[in-house]
């Protein structure tokens, strides 16, 4: 019993005071280097404004080379043939060649396909437009269901267009 006590007492000693003043020094230490390392680093206005300077001298370096792109005659790929004209230029010579094409005719309009009919019915055949619609036949008169009655075609949607 008397070891149990001594090994409790041992394991639950109060650290010595020299212990508690080296960690808090150890933390004073560490403060002084980050404000030693921190601390010269521009951190006042003028950063900022020399940041914000770079910033705009780049973004007018940038709009002066796509200015440049864009109203200016340049070779892509002279091997190929390639040419960069100005913008202006190339939407007038657009507009001039599509002044010039005939718009191709429309095609004809359809009708959608009748909906399936749910399976183990055989579906109906669809009606050419402008015939009238058939009775079913006598054996089913008697017993009419939902897949053989004449079900409300879908509204006609323009065929997609073609672009040349």
């Amino acid at each position: 019993m008397a070891e149990t006590q001594s090994a409790h007492s041992i394991a639950y000693t109060r650290a010595p005071f020299s212990t508690w003043l080296g960690i808090v020094c150890l933390f004073v230490l560490f403060g002084l280097i980050v404000l030693a390392v921190i601390g010269p680093s521009p951190r006042t206005s003028d950063y900022e404004e020399t940041r914000a300077k770079k910033r705009m001298e780049k973004l007018k370096a940038l709009h002066e080379e796509s200015q440049k792109e864009l109203t200016t005659y340049a070779w892509v790929d002279k091997n190929k043939g390639v040419a960069r004209i100005p913008i202006d230029r190339a939407m007038a010579v657009t507009v001039a060649d599509l002044a010039q094409k005939k718009p191709a005719p429309a095609g004809p309009i359809t009708t959608p396909a009748a909906q399936a009919a749910p399976a183990g019915t055989s579906p109906a055949p669809a009606a050419p437009q402008g015939a009238a619609v058939s009775s079913p036949p006598s054996s089913m008169a008697a017993s009419p269901s939902p897949a053989t009655q004449p079900s409300p075609q879908a509204p006609a949607s323009p065929a997609p267009a073609m672009t040349p």
